[in-house]
């Protein structure tokens, strides 16, 4: 990671090479996924350079060995003033939390302090699907505003994969043709019906393959002018290289004008819609939180949450009491 390097100017050599062995913990043992990472570590780079200016001396080990929750409301207070929303705040207090207790189990550090500390109140926020009906609509080939044929093919059948599948978009841009069930670019018939996906923190789970999913994918495919290797992601560029999120989320966007779509209409909104479309036809919460990978139920929870806040909303609109 070349933005680590600048922790340099505000760390110590024993700070720098302690932070190196905390990083490698965290993805050798820790497994945690490369944008966490990049998080922590920015994270703390953050905090140096706050306890920089405070101390008026590169931070060191043990300038961390004791903190206290004065340097913590200094520091959040500063990120505050900066515009930083609750959410944020509370993830750079989660990172340099991590760094302290790592510290601790090396007996070099007490996370007193840090324990001390209360997390930023969160925002209570929801899930924000997409309807039924424009869910499909996005999922519609012919609905696609892209001018050739296959960019079109491509687009209708990530979306069909993402609200299909429950799919994050990072998860279903890098879909390989075996992960498919494809042995041969010669023969591009998809034969697998469950989908093996590694997600956060390399966390493996099985999603089911919907029929009108596969045919999408493989209509694609047919159509798709560059020649693709069985280990390639599927999803190419106009160029030929696999496609960024940034392409897809620009295409949403356009999608959201042509169709009168509000604003959270993302390629995220798709993953949310499955959940919330298979708990208001009686599919199980315990279940959707599989197909989905969360780690922690109270994360699905939170769609139960948005289908009685639609109930509420069908009732108090059609009830001559309301």
């Amino acid at each position: 990671m070349e933005a680590t390097n600048n922790i340099l100017v505000y760390a110590a050599p024993c700070l720098l090479a302690v932070r190196n062995s905390w990083l490698e913990h965290l993805r050798s043992e820790r497994r945690m996924a490369d944008k966490t990472l990049e998080a922590y570590e920015r994270d703390l780079r953050q905090f140096c350079t706050h306890l920089t200016g405070y101390l008026g001396h590169p931070s060191r080990k043990q300038d961390f060995a004791n903190l206290k929750p004065i340097h913590m409301r200094g520091y959040l207070a500063q990120r505050r003033e900066a515009g930083n929303g609750a959410r944020t705040l509370a993830r750079d207090l989660a990172g340099i939390r991590s760094f302290v207790r790592y510290l601790e189990r090396r007996g070099e550090a007490s996370s007193a302090g840090l324990t001390a500390m209360r997390s930023p109140k969160q925002p209570t926020t929801l899930p924000k699907p997409v309807s039924a009906k424009d869910a499909l609509r996005l999922t519609d080939r012919g609905e696609q505003l892209q001018e050739e044929n296959w960019v079109a093919a491509r687009d209708a059948a990530l979306m069909s994969l993402l609200y299909g599948c429950g799919l994050r978009l990072s998860e279903g841009l890098s879909l390989t043709m075996t992960d498919l069930g494809i042995q041969s670019p010669n023969n591009l018939r998809i034969v697998t019906t469950t989908l093996r996906i590694s997600g956060k923190g390399g966390k493996v789970r099985l999603v089911p393959l919907l029929p009108v999913v596969g045919r999408a994918l493989e209509q694609y495919l047919t159509e798709c002018p560059f020649a693709l290797e069985c280990d390639d992601p599927i999803f190419r560029g106009t160029r030929g290289g696999p496609v960024q999120p940034a392409v897809v989320q620009r295409a949403m966007r356009l999608m959201r004008g042509a169709l009168g779509l509000a604003s959270t209409a993302t390629p995220h909104a798709m993953r949310h819609s499955f959940a919330t479309h298979l708990l208001g036809n009686g599919g199980d919460l315990r279940t959707i939180q599989e197909l989905l990978g969360h780690s922690s139920l109270s994360t699905t929870q939170k769609y139960t949450a948005v289908d009685s806040a639609a109930l509420l909303k069908t009732w108090s609109a059609a009830h001559p009491r309301a």
